[in-house]
């Protein structure tokens, strides 16, 4: 027998390669750290940019923001850093970490407990680096 890799292995290990040819500091890319560089938005202009700000009677930024969070987490929780951001700008915009996990709770009875269990595992590294951030 052959030590033959199935096919995804060997498609992700010829990107790897050819991003190291490109640019050797690919290799170690990190999409997390680059999601540092996001910065947060503050309260006042998520409301004005996505709340209020061009509809009075409209939703304010921190519901269209548990919009976006259901609708990541019913995409299955695939996109971290969206998911992330979107939390991180939650809290910024209000929200507490218990209206975070209820709504991310409440999407398991449409996305399922897997796509559930992932988007709160990524909220929780948001809320406990925010905690790291605070002390």
């Amino acid at each position: 027998m052959s030590d033959a890799k199935n096919p995804f292995e060997m498609m992700m290990k010829q990107a790897q390669d050819m991003a190291k040819a490109m640019n050797p500091a690919l290799e170690t890319f990190s999409p997390k750290g680059f999601e540092q560089l996001w910065p947060t938005i503050p309260k006042e202009w998520m409301e004005m940019a996505f709340g209020k700000g061009f509809n009075k009677d409209g939703l304010d930024s921190k519901t269209r923001l548990f919009l976006t969070l259901a609708g990541l987490t019913m995409q299955g929780a695939q996109a971290d850093t969206q998911l992330r951001i979107t939390v991180r700008h939650l809290l910024e915009a209000g929200a507490t970490k218990q209206e975070i996990a209820e709504a991310i709770a409440q999407m398991s009875m449409f996305a399922g407990i897997p796509a559930m269990t992932r988007a709160a595992q990524l909220a929780k590294e948001v809320m406990d680096e925010q905690e790291d951030d605070e002390t």
